[in-house]
């Protein structure tokens, strides 16, 4: 197992202070975040003296019905290769639904949602995950994720449908030890169970992050300090072995580099009381092949997977068995997630609308399920605003008019739903300037 140390996912917005902080042996980036020919200077510095740089990858869906995505297993290759990366990571979650399997549209969930942990479940993530060993150049390690629902009728605990996961696969372990933290406020499973349970000695590197709790419920947000609790767990890791590496991450509201380094500071001091070179359970990986999971195994995990993504965002009736109260949580941050993201790829919306971004964004996203990407939900939400009246203002809705016309191109295919509304649009913005 590679050796990594400390490190901090890398962020432009920080870059300069990552450069900066001392002891970093290593950074993390979202893989979808970088072009192969065009990495970042700040970046290129970092691997230029001597630091790794490890892509995480956030769209593969491992955990979905679906095989992996051949393009998406040939990008997440490409900038390993690129980064000259000893690895490259995923998580253990779905991020999409609907489609061939199920006959109905594809829809995309904007996040990492989780995968219940069933017989059928863990056969589709293991024939997964084999296939993307097999695409990729370096090895692959998978995440254990946050959750704020439960899936009913769930046969493991994580720690056990983790190890059985290695055990069939001789997959590796990013264990995120704040979404165990996450799960043990939000499911009311317990953390040092799961290490228990956890082949230790799998572990790549761990991810320690910050959150908050909102109504009894913890929030995940990577954009709040990191608390006592989550470091509580990670010592509970560190008592049962040395991991290779613990990473900082940030994605929001980034504090000055100060504070940074103080969050740093205290994961060192984490990792130096505990227990170096602690055995932990051992890894026992199977070597025997397996038969290819039935299509109807598949089939009905689709099923079931887009029965719940089409209640989160497309406002269908919640499936039997799950805490419609959460699911309405779960619904919300979604939203909120979704929102946030289109921001950041179109941060021209939210300057055009100001305060009404986020209200008009609630309004278009209510039972409007993402199908095409971030990118095409920002043009697909201008899109909705303009054919509906909107904005209000004169003056925004002339310059968000301009950033459609600009961004939407020639005549889209016509039987495209998308297409369908920006013809629309034409019609009636033509219609306002011809009165």
């Amino acid at each position: 197992m590679v050796r990594l140390g400390t490190g901090i996912g890398w962020r432009p917005e920080i870059a300069d202070d990552i450069e900066r902080l001392p002891g970093i042996d290593w950074v993390e980036v979202v893989a979808e975040n970088i072009c192969p020919d065009h990495v970042p200077d700040a970046l290129q510095r970092l691997r230029e003296r001597g630091t790794t740089v490890v892509p995480h990858g956030v769209s593969l869906g491992l955990g979905g019905a679906e095989r992996p995505d051949p393009g998406r297993l040939e990008a997440l290759a490409e900038r390993a290769e690129a980064l000259g990366s000893p690895l490259v990571t995923e998580h253990i979650a779905f991020v999409r639904a609907g489609g061939p399997l199920t006959a109905s549209p594809a829809i995309e969930a904007g996040h990492l949602l989780p995968v219940p942990r069933t017989r059928d479940a863990l056969d589709v993530l293991c024939e997964n995950v084999r296939i993307a060993q097999d695409a990729l150049p370096v090895p692959l390690a998978v995440e254990n994720i946050a959750a704020l629902i439960s899936w009913p009728g769930e046969e493991m605990t994580e720690g056990q449908f983790l190890a059985e996961l290695v055990e069939r696969t001789g997959v590796r372990l990013l264990i995120d030890v704040a979404n165990l933290h996450t799960n043990h406020v939000n499911r009311g499973e317990d953390p040092a169970k799961a290490l228990d349970e956890l082949p230790t000695s799998a572990i790549a590197y761990v991810h320690v992050a910050g959150g908050v709790e909102k109504d009894g419920v913890w929030h995940d947000s990577h954009a709040h300090p990191v608390t006592q609790p989550v470091l509580d767990v990670l010592a509970e890791l560190c008592a049962r072995t040395a991991p290779p590496g613990v990473l900082l991450e940030r994605d929001e509201d980034f504090p000055a580099a100060g504070e940074l380094a103080g969050e740093l500071d205290a994961i060192r001091g984490v990792m130096a009381a505990g227990v170096a070179g602690a055995a932990g359970v051992p890894v026992r990986a199977s070597a025997a092949p397996e038969a290819p999971v039935p299509d109807a195994v598949r089939e009905r995990l689709a099923l079931a997977q887009t029965s719940l993504l089409s209640a989160l965002v497309g406002g269908t009736p919640p499936p039997e068995g799950f805490d419609r109260r959460r699911l309405r949580v779960q619904s919300a941050a979604l939203t909120a997630k979704r929102a946030s993201v289109v921001a950041k790829v179109a941060p021209e919306l939210p300057e055009i609308l100001g305060t009404g971004y986020r209200p008009a964004f609630a309004r278009y996203a209510d039972g409007r399920p993402m199908t095409g990407g971030y990118r095409r939900d920002a043009l697909a939400f201008a899109e909705h605003l303009l054919a509906d009246g909107g904005p209000e203002d004169q003056a925004a809705r002339r310059r968000l008019t301009l950033w459609w016309q600009e961004r939407s191109g020639p005549a889209p295919l016509a039987s495209h739903p998308a297409a369908r509304l920006a013809r629309r649009v034409r019609l009636a913005l033509s219609g306002r300037r011809a009165a």
